[in-house]
């Protein structure tokens, strides 16, 4: 699997995970996923990290895992090594002590800065989505989201615009459900854009995580940066922003 490192310790390793590829498994896809590539190459790490129960009652081992991405989402991604990563980094995370960005290529151009704080609850219409309306079943759970617009493009009439979304909670779909909100919602979503066109010629999600800025267990923290994919580069290549200039935008 063509899985890249950009940060490594005894005990954890930070990875580019590639857009496509699930964490773990569902119990439904025999494809490869990061769990399996994770046992592989750590194979005394294995009996790290969760069992997940379905509703079916199978159970399904996670190791390494602490944090997510959803399968057609690109970039930064931890796994943890040891029993003591685990416990600290889930802690880390619950604690809101970690700071993530992504990229995101969206649909129109919304206002220069935001703060979307919807609530996030279960769709009445699809079983697959989450909704942010007001009506969205079961549980709602609190969500918030920053953005910032970094530049726009015009395409045969038709606006598009770059972000830098740094979502404070982690709740499944957050920022894809958040930015349909707004009524910018990504491109190459098929779940929240289903019938919009696609752009920039990308055949995914326009969903990059860009960075991640963690404490470490020596009581330092670092910042992990994931280079975007060559199909993103492209998209990127509409906009007159440079990736170099990204992260500090």
């Amino acid at each position: 699997m063509n899985i890249s490192i950009l940060y490594e310790d005894m005990d954890i390793v930070v990875i580019n995970k590639p857009s496509g590829m699930m964490v773990h498994p569902d119990g439904r896809t025999k494809k490869e996923t990061v769990s399996d590539w994770f046992m592989k190459k750590y194979p005394e790490s294995t009996e790290v990290g969760e069992i997940q129960r379905l509703v079916d009652g199978t159970e399904i081992a996670r190791p390494g895992i602490v944090h997510r991405l959803d399968t057609d989402t690109s970039g930064v991604l931890v796994l943890v090594k040891t029993s003591e990563a685990h416990t600290f980094f889930k802690k880390a995370f619950q604690d809101r002590e970690v700071e993530k960005t992504y990229l995101a290529f969206v649909y129109g151009v919304p206002k220069k800065r935001g703060i979307i704080d919807f609530s996030i609850g279960r769709s009445r219409k699809d079983f697959r989505l989450k909704s942010a309306q007001p009506k969205a079943k079961g549980r709602l759970r609190d969500a918030l989201t920053h953005y910032r617009t970094l530049d726009e493009v015009i395409i045969d009439n038709a606006k598009f615009a770059l972000l830098k979304v740094c979502p404070k909670t982690g709740r499944t779909h957050q920022i894809r459900v958040h930015l349909k909100a707004i009524h910018h919602p990504i491109i190459g979503d098929p779940l929240y854009a289903p019938n919009h066109l696609p752009v920039f010629g990308l055949n995914r999600l326009g969903l990059h995580s860009y960075s991640i800025d963690i404490p470490l267990l020596s009581g330092n923290r670092t910042v992990m940066c994931a280079p975007l994919p060559e199909d993103l580069k492209i998209a990127l290549g509409y906009f007159s922003i440079q990736e170099e200039h990204l992260l500090g935008s």
